[in-house]
């Protein structure tokens, strides 16, 4: 997910952002579509109207049912297990659902604006920082799973929610409050100290998604994609 997240903005205005008004967020991601000239006409700009067009198409595919054409073998696989460890925790196949839709909402949106050259140079900072700790929890993630008595559900928790608030801040100027809301969605379900103790615990259901969660992970570190 890391190479598909997209650089954004300082985490001290992405607090501030995600309590604005949702027309002031819309607005900014509205305002891109044109331009007032000096003599007060609005100029008409193609490039944006088409940024924004892909974004909407893509995100009404972004289903369970075309994971497998966005993401590589070793991500569908991680994506899958993440599906099935939610969906036994929530005891609900549509709630699970849901969060795996908004990780690949989340990560074509992001995508998008970072290979149409959306972000500035403070925004591109603010991706490095995020993909580094999205590292760091991948890590511990495996490292709790592979060195037995060493988990700790309130370290990884927190390391999970410090890559939701860097990933808040990224796309601060450029998604509307409901895209931060699915961030939420997603970070908070997979944050939850309830659900790591049961992702670690010693159902087996649990022990097999988990196993091929951190077996996925492990090669993605291994490729540096993590």
């Amino acid at each position: 997910m890391c190479r598909r997240i997209a650089p954004g903005l300082a985490a001290l205005t992405a607090e501030e952002g995600r309590h604005d008004a949702p027309g002031k967020a819309r607005q900014l991601e509205d305002s891109s579509l044109s331009h007032v000239s000096g003599a007060g006409q609005e100029s008409f700009n193609s490039r944006s109207l088409a940024l924004q067009a892909q974004k909407k198409i893509l995100s009404k595919m972004a289903t369970m049912a075309v994971a497998n054409m966005l993401t590589d073998d070793t991500s569908s696989e991680i994506l899958d297990e993440l599906y099935k460890a939610s969906r036994e925790f929530t005891k609900s196949k549509k709630e699970a659902h849901k969060i795996i839709k908004d990780v690949i909402k989340i990560a074509l949106k992001i995508g998008i604006l970072y290979r149409n050259h959306q972000f500035s140079p403070d925004e591109l900072d603010t991706v490095e920082r995020f993909k580094k700790k999205m590292n760091q929890a991948a890590m511990t993630a495996v490292s709790f799973y592979e060195v037995d008595y060493t988990f700790d559900r309130n370290i990884l928790s927190e390391l999970l929610l410090e890559c939701r608030d860097l990933l808040h801040a990224i796309v601060e100027h450029h998604l509307t409050p409901r895209s931060h809301g699915r961030i939420d969605h997603v970070f908070n379900h997979f944050a939850h100290v309830e659900f790591l103790t049961e992702l670690y615990g010693d159902q087996e259901e649990y022990r097999v998604s988990l196993r091929k969660i951190c077996n996925g992970v492990n090669k993605l570190l291994d490729e540096g994609t993590l």
